[in-house]
C-alpha cells in the first residue's frame, strides 16, 4: 500500500553527508559539490514534496542528480570563454590544420578513392557531403546502408594497414630505389 506523505524539511539536515559525498563524486570538486547539495535543497524546499515511500535518501539522490545534469546542460549551452595569455606571440591559430591532419585527411581521402564506385559514392554522399540516407539513395534506402557500412569497414581497414610497418609482403621503400 503506498501512502503519500509530505518531506519533512526539518530532516534534510540529516541526509547532508550522504548528499555531498554523493555531490563529490559527481562534481569531482569539493567546492562545486557544496553548491550542488545547496541548489539541491534549494530546489526540495521551494514547495513541499510528497514521496510515496519511505526513502528520503533515494528522492533526495534523484533531485542532486538530476540538478546536476541540469547544470552541465546549461553550462554546455553557454559560450566557453578563455582568458588571453599575457604573451600574444604564441597564441596558436587554431583554425589552422595541423601537419599531421593534413597527412591524415590524405590517407583518408585516397583510401576513400580506391573503394569501389558504389561503394565510394555512397560514402562521400553520406559522411563527406552529409546528405540523408534518403537524398543520397538513387536506388533502395537499404542498398545505401549496405553500401555505406562496406564502405566504412574498408576504409578503416585500408587505414589500419596503413600504419603498420612495412612486412614481408610489402617491399621496403628503398627497394623501390634501387637500379
Amino acid at each position: 500500500m503506498n501512502i503519500e506523505r509530505q518531506l519533512d524539511p526539518e530532516a534534510l539536515g540529516d541526509h547532508i553527508d550522504r548528499l555531498y559525498r554523493a555531490a563529490w563524486s559527481l562534481c569531482g570538486s569539493r567546492e562545486e559539490a557544496e553548491d550542488l547539495v545547496q541548489e539541491t535543497f534549494e530546489k526540495v524546499l521551494r514547495r513541499p514534496r510528497f514521496l510515496h515511500s519511505d526513502d528520503d535518501v533515494g528522492y533526495l539522490l534523484r533531485v542532486l542528480r538530476n540538478t546536476f545534469f541540469s547544470q552541465r546542460r546549461a553550462a554546455g549551452r553557454r559560450p566557453q570563454t578563455t582568458p588571453l595569455p599575457d604573451d600574444i606571440d604564441l597564441i596558436e591559430d587554431r583554425n589552422a590544420a595541423a601537419a599531421e591532419s593534413r597527412i591524415e585527411s590524405a590517407e583518408l581521402y585516397a583510401a576513400i578513392a580506391r573503394l569501389p564506385d558504389d561503394f565510394r559514392d555512397a560514402l562521400v554522399a553520406i559522411d563527406v557531403v552529409g546528405l540523408s540516407y534518403k537524398e543520397a539513395a538513387r536506388v533502395r534506402e537499404a542498398t545505401i546502408t549496405t553500401r555505406l557500412h562496406r564502405a566504412r569497414q574498408r576504409v578503416a581497414r585500408d587505414l589500419a594497414a596503413s600504419d603498420r610497418p612495412p612486412g614481408p609482403s610489402t617491399p621496403p621503400a628503398s627497394a623501390a630505389r634501387r637500379p
